[in-house]
């Protein structure tokens, strides 16, 4: 056969309104995700039971079970169980959000549990309170470890939304679907799409690799 990408690229505009979609779903689930990880991370590490407790399940849920069930639970189950309107948009962003949050929430209690336990006794030496040591002394130093485990979720994250077209939310893969029959030209249009999320990947990643090396020259050790 002959490849025909002149047909897709008349189409491109599409795909990059996808593309943005794409992203704008993968901003927001950080957006939320990552407060939400710190949450459940600060919630696991409490000595209260209960808290920690409710935050291990929620954490083990959403780490155990398939991204695309869970889409599916918000966006179809949901609705029938509380009696509210739920869009492609909000499932996508609820769901995202709360499936990154666990994975989130690992790397944050690793990067906190990676600091020396002196850093906080002196903090409480100095009456600093917990919030404040938490704030000012351990967080600083355990972000920096985190960085490239959190580069590497957001990937990740990034790679599971293209789930998102099953419930017809515009993304990328939804609009490559309606010019691949548009066009007829599927092979042409997969094809420019994997293009797409390589380059973006790719330099995504670069970048993690840049940083991890740039904090292993200055000492500091990563959180995986």
């Amino acid at each position: 056969m002959e490849w025909n990408f002149l047909a897709v690229m008349r189409d491109f505009d599409l795909l990059m309104l996808g593309l943005v979609n794409t992203l704008k779903i993968t901003g927001l689930a950080l957006f939320f995700g990552i407060p939400i990880g710190l949450m459940l991370a600060l919630s696991r590490l409490s000595t209260w039971r209960i808290p920690s407790g409710i935050a291990a399940f929620i954490i083990e849920i959403f780490r155990t079970t398939p991204p695309l069930v869970q889409l599916f639970w918000f966006f179809f189950a949901l609705p029938i169980l509380v009696d509210i309107r739920m869009t492609p948009t909000i499932a996508a962003v609820v769901t995202f959000s709360i499936q990154s949050s666990a994975f989130f929430a690992e790397i944050f209690r690793g990067g906190i549990l990676s600091i020396d336990k002196g850093q906080w006794e002196g903090a409480k030496a100095i009456g600093m309170t917990y919030p404040q040591s938490l704030r000012r002394i351990i967080l600083p130093q355990a972000i920096k470890r985190m960085i490239p485990a959190f580069m590497e979720r957001s990937i990740e994250l990034l790679k599971t939304t293209t789930l998102v077209s099953t419930v017809a939310y515009a993304d990328l893969m939804f609009q490559a679907n309606e010019v691949a029959q548009k066009t007829f030209r599927p092979l042409e249009v997969y094809t420019i799409v994997a293009l797409i999320y390589f380059v973006l990947i790719f330099s995504v990643s670069q970048v993690s690799i840049v940083i991890e090396r740039h904090l292993a020259k200055s000492g500091e050790g990563t959180v995986h």
